[in-house]
Protein backbone atom coordinates (compact mmCIF):
# COMPACT_ATOMS: atom_id res chain seq x y z
CA UNK A 1 0.00 0.00 0.00
CA UNK A 2 1.16 3.52 -0.69
CA UNK A 3 -0.29 4.93 2.51
CA UNK A 4 -2.69 3.68 5.16
CA UNK A 5 -4.83 6.75 4.42
CA UNK A 6 -5.48 5.57 0.87
CA UNK A 7 -7.08 2.35 2.11
CA UNK A 8 -10.82 2.22 1.59
CA UNK A 9 -11.00 5.60 -0.15
CA UNK A 10 -12.14 5.93 -3.73
CA UNK A 11 -10.46 8.84 -5.47
CA UNK A 12 -12.69 8.45 -8.51
CA UNK A 13 -12.03 7.56 -12.12
CA UNK A 14 -8.51 7.73 -13.46
CA UNK A 15 -7.43 7.56 -17.09
CA UNK A 16 -3.93 6.15 -17.46
CA UNK A 17 -1.89 6.60 -20.65
CA UNK A 18 1.26 4.47 -20.75
CA UNK A 19 2.95 3.04 -23.83
CA UNK A 20 3.99 -0.45 -22.80
CA UNK A 21 1.86 -3.22 -21.40
CA UNK A 22 4.32 -3.70 -18.54
CA UNK A 23 4.21 -0.03 -17.50
CA UNK A 24 0.38 0.00 -17.74
CA UNK A 25 0.21 -3.02 -15.41
CA UNK A 26 2.63 -1.40 -12.92
CA UNK A 27 0.76 1.92 -13.02
CA UNK A 28 -2.63 0.25 -12.59
CA UNK A 29 -1.35 -1.48 -9.45
CA UNK A 30 0.14 1.73 -8.07
CA UNK A 31 -3.02 3.72 -8.77
CA UNK A 32 -5.28 1.13 -7.15
CA UNK A 33 -3.00 1.14 -4.09
CA UNK A 34 -3.34 4.94 -4.05
CA UNK A 35 -7.13 4.69 -3.79
CA UNK A 36 -8.29 4.80 -7.41
CA UNK A 37 -10.85 2.03 -7.81
CA UNK A 38 -11.71 2.77 -11.46
CA UNK A 39 -8.62 2.72 -13.66
CA UNK A 40 -8.88 2.78 -17.46
CA UNK A 41 -5.53 2.17 -19.15
CA UNK A 42 -4.74 3.13 -22.75
CA UNK A 43 -1.56 2.75 -24.81
CA UNK A 44 -1.44 6.02 -26.77
CA UNK A 45 -2.30 9.70 -26.83
CA UNK A 46 -4.93 9.09 -29.51
CA UNK A 47 -6.70 6.49 -27.37
CA UNK A 48 -6.48 8.81 -24.36
CA UNK A 49 -8.10 11.65 -26.32
CA UNK A 50 -10.96 9.37 -27.38
CA UNK A 51 -11.48 8.33 -23.76
CA UNK A 52 -11.41 11.97 -22.62
CA UNK A 53 -14.19 12.76 -25.08
CA UNK A 54 -16.20 9.68 -24.09
CA UNK A 55 -16.39 10.18 -20.33
CA UNK A 56 -15.83 12.23 -17.20
CA UNK A 57 -12.48 11.63 -15.51
CA UNK A 58 -11.32 12.78 -12.09
CA UNK A 59 -7.62 12.26 -12.83
CA UNK A 60 -5.42 11.63 -15.84
CA UNK A 61 -1.96 10.07 -15.47
CA UNK A 62 0.37 10.18 -18.47
CA UNK A 63 3.59 8.16 -18.41
CA UNK A 64 5.61 9.97 -21.09
CA UNK A 65 6.68 9.42 -23.76
CA UNK A 66 3.77 7.72 -25.50
CA UNK A 67 4.17 5.83 -28.81
CA UNK A 68 2.36 8.49 -30.86
CA UNK A 69 3.40 11.66 -29.01
CA UNK A 70 5.47 12.82 -26.08
CA UNK A 71 2.48 13.56 -23.85
CA UNK A 72 2.81 17.22 -22.86
CA UNK A 73 0.16 18.36 -25.36
CA UNK A 74 -2.17 15.58 -24.19
CA UNK A 75 -1.60 16.75 -20.61
CA UNK A 76 -2.50 20.35 -21.53
CA UNK A 77 -5.57 19.23 -23.48
CA UNK A 78 -6.71 16.96 -20.65
CA UNK A 79 -6.25 19.73 -18.07
CA UNK A 80 -8.49 22.00 -20.17
CA UNK A 81 -11.27 19.39 -19.77
CA UNK A 82 -11.13 19.65 -15.97
CA UNK A 83 -9.52 16.55 -14.44
CA UNK A 84 -6.32 16.69 -12.42
CA UNK A 85 -3.37 15.71 -14.60
CA UNK A 86 -0.11 14.05 -13.55
CA UNK A 87 2.57 13.92 -16.24
CA UNK A 88 5.46 11.55 -15.47
CA UNK A 89 8.73 12.16 -17.34
CA UNK A 90 12.40 11.26 -17.05
CA UNK A 91 14.02 13.27 -14.25
CA UNK A 92 16.40 15.02 -16.65
CA UNK A 93 13.39 16.43 -18.54
CA UNK A 94 11.39 17.33 -15.43
CA UNK A 95 12.26 21.03 -15.18
CA UNK A 96 11.74 21.82 -18.87
CA UNK A 97 8.46 19.89 -19.12
CA UNK A 98 7.18 21.16 -15.79
CA UNK A 99 7.78 24.78 -16.85
CA UNK A 100 5.86 24.11 -20.07
CA UNK A 101 2.76 22.43 -18.57
CA UNK A 102 2.50 24.17 -15.18
CA UNK A 103 0.41 27.09 -16.58
CA UNK A 104 -2.34 24.53 -17.37
CA UNK A 105 -2.29 23.20 -13.80
CA UNK A 106 -0.51 19.99 -14.78
CA UNK A 107 1.57 18.40 -12.03
CA UNK A 108 4.85 16.87 -13.26
CA UNK A 109 6.72 14.03 -11.56
CA UNK A 110 10.28 12.98 -12.44
CA UNK A 111 11.06 9.32 -13.00
CA UNK A 112 12.44 7.35 -11.22
CA UNK A 113 10.45 8.28 -8.14
CA UNK A 114 9.84 6.81 -4.73
CA UNK A 115 6.46 5.53 -3.61
CA UNK A 116 6.39 8.38 -1.11
CA UNK A 117 6.92 10.95 -3.91
CA UNK A 118 4.13 9.37 -5.97
CA UNK A 119 1.84 9.28 -2.96
CA UNK A 120 2.54 12.96 -2.26
CA UNK A 121 2.00 13.93 -5.92
CA UNK A 122 -1.31 12.06 -6.12
CA UNK A 123 -2.36 13.50 -2.75
CA UNK A 124 -1.60 17.04 -3.90
CA UNK A 125 -3.44 16.46 -7.16
CA UNK A 126 -6.46 15.03 -5.34
CA UNK A 127 -6.54 17.91 -2.83
CA UNK A 128 -6.19 20.51 -5.59
CA UNK A 129 -9.01 18.92 -7.60
CA UNK A 130 -11.33 18.83 -4.59
CA UNK A 131 -10.61 22.49 -3.87
CA UNK A 132 -11.17 23.38 -7.54
CA UNK A 133 -14.51 21.54 -7.54
CA UNK A 134 -15.62 23.42 -4.41
CA UNK A 135 -14.66 26.71 -6.09
CA UNK A 136 -16.54 25.72 -9.25
CA UNK A 137 -19.63 24.80 -7.20
CA UNK A 138 -19.44 28.10 -5.32
CA UNK A 139 -18.96 29.96 -8.60
CA UNK A 140 -22.05 28.25 -10.06
CA UNK A 141 -24.05 29.08 -6.92
CA UNK A 142 -23.00 32.74 -7.10
CA UNK A 143 -23.80 32.93 -10.83
CA UNK A 144 -27.25 31.54 -10.12
CA UNK A 145 -27.76 34.08 -7.32
CA UNK A 146 -26.53 36.91 -9.55
CA UNK A 147 -28.92 35.84 -12.32
CA UNK A 148 -31.78 35.77 -9.80
CA UNK A 149 -30.89 39.29 -8.63
CA UNK A 150 -30.80 40.47 -12.25
CA UNK A 151 -34.24 39.01 -13.01
CA UNK A 152 -35.73 40.40 -9.78
CA UNK A 153 -34.24 43.84 -10.51
CA UNK A 154 -35.73 43.85 -14.01
CA UNK A 155 -39.13 42.91 -12.56
CA UNK A 156 -38.93 45.69 -9.97
CA UNK A 157 -38.10 48.20 -12.72
CA UNK A 158 -41.22 47.12 -14.62
CA UNK A 159 -43.33 47.49 -11.45
CA UNK A 160 -41.93 51.00 -10.96
CA UNK A 161 -42.66 51.86 -14.59
CA UNK A 162 -46.11 50.31 -15.06
CA UNK A 163 -47.63 50.32 -11.55
CA UNK A 164 -45.91 53.57 -10.50
CA UNK A 165 -44.54 51.97 -7.32
CA UNK A 166 -41.52 53.31 -5.47
CA UNK A 167 -38.48 51.02 -5.62
CA UNK A 168 -38.98 49.92 -1.99
CA UNK A 169 -42.67 49.20 -2.70
CA UNK A 170 -41.73 47.15 -5.75
CA UNK A 171 -39.29 45.17 -3.60
CA UNK A 172 -41.96 44.51 -0.96
CA UNK A 173 -44.46 43.56 -3.69
CA UNK A 174 -42.12 40.84 -5.04
CA UNK A 175 -41.37 39.58 -1.52
CA UNK A 176 -45.05 39.50 -0.56
CA UNK A 177 -46.09 37.69 -3.78
CA UNK A 178 -43.35 35.11 -3.26
CA UNK A 179 -44.53 34.45 0.30
CA UNK A 180 -48.23 34.37 -0.51
CA UNK A 181 -47.85 32.17 -3.58
CA UNK A 182 -45.12 30.04 -1.98
CA UNK A 183 -42.80 30.65 -4.89
CA UNK A 184 -39.26 31.86 -5.18
CA UNK A 185 -38.59 35.54 -5.78
CA UNK A 186 -37.21 34.59 -9.19
CA UNK A 187 -40.42 32.75 -10.16
CA UNK A 188 -42.50 35.79 -9.16
CA UNK A 189 -40.12 38.09 -11.04
CA UNK A 190 -40.34 35.93 -14.17
CA UNK A 191 -44.15 36.15 -14.03
CA UNK A 192 -43.90 39.95 -13.79
CA UNK A 193 -41.52 40.00 -16.76
CA UNK A 194 -43.97 37.92 -18.82
CA UNK A 195 -46.90 40.13 -17.83
CA UNK A 196 -45.32 43.55 -18.29
CA UNK A 197 -42.23 42.86 -20.39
Amino acid sequence: MLTPASEGKDRGRVLLAAGSEKSRAQWERLLREAGFQQVEAVASGGEARRQLLAGAWDTVVINAPLPDEFGHQLAEDAAEEGPGVLLVVKSELWEEVSDRVAPWGVLTLGRPFSRAALSQALGLLYAAQRKLRRCQEENARLRKKLEELRVVSQAKCLLVEYLHLAEEEAHKYVERQAMEERKTRRAVAEEILREYG
